[in-house]
């Protein structure tokens, strides 16, 4: 920046200020300039010629001599009056010099100051564009988005509404089969009642034709006077014929009727469980289960509470014989077997699994505690002892059910509630019998 200041001073008078900052310049008519640089700004002087001002001293230092006698002492005041104002001149122009780089350095601070304003400005408004630019296209993300889960939604909800239509249909469905089921085993059962009834007829009829009457008495009177812990205590007494005995429940003087088998691997066995024709019902409830039902000379179920009992006092194993509709026969043999107690739902332990009935356990492990009809205690939702009929130690249904429907020959098959050992006939194979028996383990 270039501030120009002209001064008109007296000739030669500010020269003789002793101001040393001057360079000369382009000289003009009677006067001359002389330019001062300081800092950015300039500063021009306009001065008279030196001649000129020669010329007015001679002419002064003449009228001095021609008037010395009278003007001296003026003409020295005068001077001395010049001088001063020449001092006074160069006081101010100084003063002028110091505000003029105050104010360009305010300028110029100024100037910096707002360039720098300008910038920030600048940068602000760039990051505020790419700010809205970044916005909308989340806004139209967003848009996008919701327009997606929208669609999202709404086939959802046509898809739970289609299921919650295809659930109802098959509840109707189920609940008119339960119905139909519910006619049948009441019907089933009426005619396994009455088959049990005749067979039972036919048995005894049998029994008293071929059992000598003194054998017979024999047998009937050592049965109704002798009681046993168990039909291994039996077999040791000396009783090595098969039939019902009576059982001696531990820790009290109850009695239980079981039957016993004294001829299969030794003798010695108690049965808890048999299946043979169908005769007995045994979609039954806790409470009959706990206590047994059935005949103990045909098909029937001992009871969880006095195998619970017997089984936690020393140990005992298990032996599973099954049957098939093809003559077929194998077995199942856990070397160690035991129930826990009724506050544990007759829980089920079984160890060391031999036998030709497949060579993994249909009864699932590690145990499962026991369901009937009216007790839900497997592992599914779908209630297994309702679904697949009968009590037993169901899982998530489980690969075995010896107490299902029994169905006879040639409409065995298929049936996902029949009587079943899946890994020696597989899931829909309903068996023609069944036997579960105990003895200890040291006999």
């Amino acid at each position: 920046m270039q501030l120009t200041v002209y001064f008109f001073l007296g000739c030669g008078i500010f020269l003789a200020s002793g101001y040393n900052s001057f360079s000369k310049s382009v000289e003009t008519i009677g006067k001359k300039q002389y330019q001062v640089q300081h800092g950015s700004c300039s500063y021009t002087f306009l001065l008279p010629e030196t001649d000129n001002c020669r010329s007015s001293a001679s002419y002064v230092s003449n009228a001095v001599q021609r008037d010395a006698p009278l003007d001296y002492d003026d003409s020295v005041q005068r001077l001395q009056l010049l001088e001063n104002i020449m001092e006074n001149n160069t006081q101010w122009l100084m003063k002028v010099l110091n505000q003029t780089t105050r104010l360009e350095l305010q300028l110029l601070e100024h100037s910096l100051s707002t360039n720098k304003l300008e910038r920030q400005i600048s940068d602000q408004t760039n990051e505020i564009t790419k700010l809205q630019e970044k916005n909308s296209f989340l806004e139209k993300r967003v848009l996008e988005m919701e327009d997606k889960h929208t669609l999202q939604l709404k086939s959802i909800k046509d898809e739970k509404d289609q299921l919650q239509v295809l659930v109802d249909r098959q509840n109707s469905i189920i609940e008119e089969l339960e119905k139909q089921l519910v006619t049948a085993t009441v019907n089933n059962s009426v005619l396994q009642k009455q088959q049990h009834d005749l067979m039972e007829t036919v048995h005894n009829l049998l029994t008293m034709i071929s059992t000598p009457n003194s054998a017979k008495n024999n047998f009937i009177a050592k049965e109704e006077q002798i009681s046993f812990k168990d039909c291994a205590e039996a077999f040791k007494s000396g009783l090595t014929t098969s039939g019902i005995y009576t059982l001696t429940v531990p820790n009290t003087a109850q009695e239980k009727k079981a039957y016993c088998d004294m001829e299969t691997g030794g003798g010695g066995w108690m049965v808890i469980q048999r299946r043979e024709d169908g005769s007995v019902d045994f979609h039954r409830t806790w409470k009959e289960y706990k206590m047994g039902f059935g005949d103990p000379a045909g098909e029937y179920w001992l009871g969880n509470e006095f195998v619970s009992q017997l089984t936690n006092q020393k140990r005992y194993v298990l032996k599973i014989h099954l049957k098939d509709w093809e003559g077929n026969e194998a077995y199942s043999l856990y070397d160690h077997f035991s129930l826990a107690s009724e506050e544990l739902k007759y829980r089920i332990y079984l160890k060391g699994l031999t036998g030709t009935a497949g060579k993994i356990s249909s009864i699932s492990q590690p145990g499962n505690d026991f369901s009937t009809k009216d007790a839900d205690n497997d592992k599914c939702i779908c209630k297994c002892s309702q679904m697949l009929t009968g009590g037993w130690w169901f899982d998530a249904c489980g690969p075995s059910n010896l107490n299902g429907m029994y169905y006879p020959l040639r409409q065995n098959n298929n049936k996902f509630n029949g009587i079943k050992w899946y890994y020696w006939k597989g899931s829909g194979y309903s068996l023609k019998a069944t036997t579960m028996m105990i003895r200890p383990a040291d006999f």
